[in-house]
């Protein structure tokens, strides 16, 4: 996982046309510790996975190397127009966990 997760954190970094040096800036972190990363002899905390996903606009599953789901690169959008993306994602996010509760209620009304 360790070696995924690097993979990823250098294809979504390069994506993004961000520098080591930049996402260290973002981060907080030094541009020795995003070579770390990538080059899986470190991994980074909890808190900086949930800031990279913000930041390469990605999951901590894909980034993780649980999920192998397609990404969409945003990054010729405007902050704007990125914003509204997000929000259209985490309104389908919550209609497909409605609609799984729903199904697991009704599944549970069954037995």
């Amino acid at each position: 996982m360790i070696i995924k997760t690097a993979e990823r954190i250098r294809e979504l970094r390069m994506k993004n046309n961000l520098t080591q040096a930049e996402l260290a800036r973002r981060l907080y972190v030094t541009r020795s510790s995003v070579n770390a990363w990538e080059m899986a002899i470190s991994i980074p905390s909890t808190e900086k996975i949930v800031e990279l996903c913000q930041i390469l606009h990605t999951t901590s599953d894909y980034l993780l190397g649980i999920d192998s789901a397609e990404i969409l690169p945003i990054q010729q959008y405007s902050f704007e127009e990125k914003e509204l993306l997000f929000g259209l994602v985490k309104y389908f996010d919550a209609a497909r966990k409605r609609e799984e509760e729903a199904k697991a209620a009704g599944d549970t009304d069954r037995e």
